[in-house]
């Protein structure tokens, strides 16, 4: 079949990525095969594809695909994440450009402009999945807030409230507010900014004298309850008991003792905040502070902050400084770099603030989910991670689940009254009725009686049921789906959600099902440019993946990403790579193509053929022993590695030359129909990598019906291999490699047959050694008086007579050159095996490359001083 002269991908994947979807090689459906599963880590639904992405779902896809080609019930699940407070913030920001305030309008006018939003820009980034060729069961896709999953996060709420492992309470938490909701700890990025530590004067009360105060932060005076000093401070021993006076505010507020209090810092004298710092708040309910809360909602100062009422935070920073000098209130302030924690979504600096939540109890379903992965229950690709997981689970806080948001799944708990108790949790308000009538024992009540929680649930309370919702596992728990394909298989995930989201995945999994949700975890390391920087949108030093591809091709940018993406360490963004890839690609369609060029003829195979054919089909089955082992650790750039090889060096740069027809002459059938099969293998194990192209060119070599395409095709088993046949070639591609440096070196034309001469009795492959040496004539065991080029090959040694047409004179010169060199490094060599302090405590292996070092430089030395007796 005649193939164009050039690869395009723009022509190639549109029109197979179609035949794949038309003909549902993607569709999984439960059956006897062993199923192989894999849940996306879900985008957020107004995401675009970065490169953080391309690599992820590049890995997924590589993993799929060999799967399916391994005989697995391969299923792929596909899906987006609502992102509360991501799509939040842009529909907020969308209806303030429209002249809309959120405040102004009711929850359901809001969600409405939200799905109208999502239905606009959600799913762009599954689009762009395509693309890059994934191979997911789009049949299957989900959305965390469509109905069938938000009853799932409602049940699983009601279940666990209903165990007691939820409950409500008041607690500090990170408040954002731009975006006017608590975040969870992990949420919380923390910068290093400039500013200032001012030392304020805490008059004592009835005297003088006053305590000098550090903070970073003197706009909170108005919510300070207490100063605390260390009980072994002797600084402050004359002060236990007594009170100050906050200054500015002018209250008074005790002198408290805690070994909280580090001697070192400051003044080794801390305000006590509890309304406005964590560990504020602990001390102060450890010593029953009252917590006065001085900021709204906006972080704008409240009545608490008197003449300050309605400035913003940083505004009153500045303002209350020059008060305070003013007053004489401020000893001094100095320059200060202090860690600030900001929002990882509005990066908006975070204000600890007192607030009644909802919360998860994590001790009892934190110690299984720890043991699972310390036990290789689920094993963590590479290990390193199970350090960082145990290290987090062992100090695990209880999880704030609830956020002032309104998209999202909203809280189940239905209030009958104005009571902090006055409440009930239930799947729906019909059952939140029979529930309420109950405890109360009113059986008047109606639905317009109940009002339901304002508050949403963190967006990681419906992904972590992700691997079982899917399959609709909370809801309908013996479907056949979740019986089939869960436990899923592998997820591929970034460290970065190691808490967010593997951690609480585990822990549900157990919870709801018993079962770990997955098998293996492969974390990928981050994309970086090539001054290491992360790429992002701020910096400017991301590509576009989608003109990547346009520009390179699916599989050229498939393959450009994995090349350097060791598992777990973090990638170096190179468009040199993806170049790397395009040329690969171009390297096997000219294979295919050169292989298509030859004529066939009827006519036996020849011994160079038969050799050839020898060791290419052992180096195949062991390659493919090598590939198995290294998916096996996960170790799919080493994978690619290795198949990159097997077709650049191997087939194209060693086979093919070896079993190329001479000029005018045509090839043995029985050498093509062998080589079409070897090359469809190659396409096999290909084909996860570089899905478009390794397509094309099957279709190419042979009409297939809809049952024989690539996509499904089964890879080929290792067989049995000789280590022998694959060395002895090796052997031989030294002794080509000998012949051909020597005609490199010293300008000889390839065309131009040579002799050698050789102590050896024999060479393995000498059929294939003569016809890529272009050797006329081989004298085993015989040595020559001629001038000769020669080089070693172990221990065999090979002399090639010089060339007539050679300067003797000028090849003498160079000879002595290299004996000289070769002299010296002998010289620095045998002076560090002759030092006995080196030879005694250098490692065994490192002496051994010493005396290596020596042999072969001896070796060589004997050959160029022979060589230089017959010039």
């Amino acid at each position: 079949m005649q193939i164009a002269d050039k690869y395009n991908p723009q022509e190639t994947e549109q029109k197979w990525y179609d035949f794949w979807l038309e003909n549902k090689y993607f569709h999984s459906t439960p059956d006897n095969r062993p199923p192989y599963t894999i849940v996306i880590p879900p985008p957020n639904v107004t995401g675009i594809l970065h490169m953080g992405h391309m690599l992820n779902n590049t890995i997924q896809d590589v993993l799929v695909r060999r799967a399916r080609m391994q005989g697995f019930n391969a299923c792929w699940v596909p899906g987006t994440d609502h992102a509360s407070i991501a799509t939040e913030a842009k529909v907020v920001a969308k209806l303030k450009s429209e002249g809309i305030n959120k405040a102004d309008i009711t929850r359901e006018e809001f969600l409405k402009h939200a799905w109208d939003w999502t239905d606009k820009y959600g799913g762009t980034i599954l689009e762009q999945l395509k693309k890059l060729g994934c191979s997911c069961d789009w049949d299957r896709t989900r959305f965390t807030l469509e109905d069938k999953m938000s009853q799932q996060v409602i049940r699983s709420f009601v279940e666990l409230y209903n165990k007691g492992l939820i409950y409500k309470g008041s607690r500090i938490v990170n408040w954002d507010p731009e975006a006017k909701t608590n975040i969870s700890d992990e949420e919380v990025i923390f910068k290093e900014q400039n500013g200032k530590l001012y030392f304020l004067k805490y008059k004592i009360e009835g005297s003088e004298e006053f305590l000098s105060v550090a903070t970073t932060r003197p706009e909170t005076i108005f919510g300070d309850t207490a100063v605390c000093i260390n009980p072994n401070d002797e600084r402050y021993a004359h002060l236990k008991g007594k009170n100050v006076i906050v200054p500015i505010v002018n209250r008074v507020i005790p002198i408290i003792e805690d070994e909280y209090v580090d001697i070192e810092f400051g003044t080794g004298a801390l305000k006590i905040t509890p309304a406005h710092d964590v560990n504020d708040y602990e001390i102060g309910q450890k010593h029953n502070l009252p917590i006065i809360d001085s900021l709204d909602d906006d972080a704008v100062l409240n009545e608490h902050g008197m003449h300050y009422q309605g400035m913003g935070r940083f505004t009153v920073r500045k303002e209350i400084a020059k008060e305070l000098e003013k007053n004489d209130l401020l000893l001094k302030a100095e320059d200060y770099v202090n860690k600030v924690g900001t929002s990882e979504r509005t990066g908006a600096v975070i204000e600890p603030k007192v607030s009644v939540q909802w919360f998860l109890k994590m001790s009892e379903i934190a110690k299984p989910a720890l043991d699972v992965v310390m036990d290789d229950e689920v094993k963590f690709y590479p290990e390193k991670f199970k350090n960082t997981y145990k290290h987090w689970m062992e100090n695990i806080r209880d999880w704030n689940i609830s956020r002032q948001l309104w998209w999202g799944q909203q809280i189940p708990a239905y209030y009958y009254g104005e009571g902090e108790d006055d409440f009930v949790v239930a799947e729906n308000i019909s059952d939140a009725l029979e529930l309420a009538k109950q405890k109360t024992n009113n059986h008047q009540l109606t639905t317009d009686n109940l009002k339901q929680d304002q508050d949403a649930l963190d967006t990681w309370f419906s992904s972590w049921l992700w691997p079982m919702s899917v399959f609709d596992g909370v809801n309908n728990p013996e479907n056949e789906d979740i019986n089939y394909y869960y436990p899923t298989s592998d997820l591929v995930t970034g460290p970065d959600i190691i808490f967010f989201w593997v951690a609480r995945m585990i822990m549900a999994g157990l919870e709801f099902r018993g079962k770990v949700p997955f098998k293996n975890v492969y974390f990928t390391g981050i994309v970086r440019d090539k001054q290491r920087r992360k790429m992002s949108k701020q910096l400017g030093n991301s590509p576009d993946p989608i003109d990547l591809i346009e520009k390179y091709g699916a599989d050229g940018v498939r393959v450009g990403s994995l090349l350097s993406a060791p598992a777990g360490n973090d990638l170096l963004f190179d468009e040199d790579l993806m170049l790397q890839g395009r040329n690969f690609a171009t390297k096997i369609w000219n294979a295919f193509r050169l292989i298509n060029m030859w004529n066939h003829e009827d006519k036996p195979l020849n011994d160079s053929d038969k050799q050839s054919i020898e060791w290419f089909e052992n180096k195949l089955n062991k390659t493919i022993v090598e590939i198995n082992d290294q998916f096996e650790k996960f170790r799919i750039s080493d994978a690619l590695h290795l198949i990159y090889k097997l077709i650049w060096d191997d087939f194209c740069g060693w086979y093919l030359e070896a079993i190329k027809p001479n000029f005018g002459e045509g090839i043995s059938k029985d050498v093509y129909n062998k080589t079409i099969e070897f090359f469809e293998e190659l396409m096999k194990l290909l084909h996860p990598f570089m899905p478009f192209l390794t397509e094309e060119l099957w279709q190419a070599i042979s009409e297939r019906s809809t049952a024989e395409a690539l996509v499904i095709a089964q890879q080929k088993k290792a067989d049995s291999f000789s280590e022998d046949i694959i060395k002895n070639f090796e052997t031989s591609e030294e002794l080509i490699s000998g012949v051909r440096n020597y005609r490199q070196t010293k300008g000889v034309s390839p065309r131009e047959a040579v002799e050698i001469f050789t102590n050896a009795t024999e060479f393995p492959n000498e059929a294939v050694v003569r016809k890529l040496a272009n050797v006329s004539e081989i004298h085993f065991g015989t040595k020559t008086d001629k001038p000769s080029f020669t080089f070693l090959v172990g221990a065999t040694e090979v002399s090639i007579p010089l060339s007539e047409n050679l300067d003797l004179a000028e090849e003498k010169a160079k000879t002595e050159e290299e004996l000289k060199y070769l002299k010296g490094f002998l010289i620095s060599v045998d002076k560090k095996l002759s030092n006995e302090k080196f030879v005694a405590n250098a490692k065994p292996e490192i002496v051994e490359v010493e005396r290596k070092k020596q042999k072969d430089a001896q070796d060589k030395i004997a050959l160029l001083e022979e060589k230089l007796k017959s010039l």
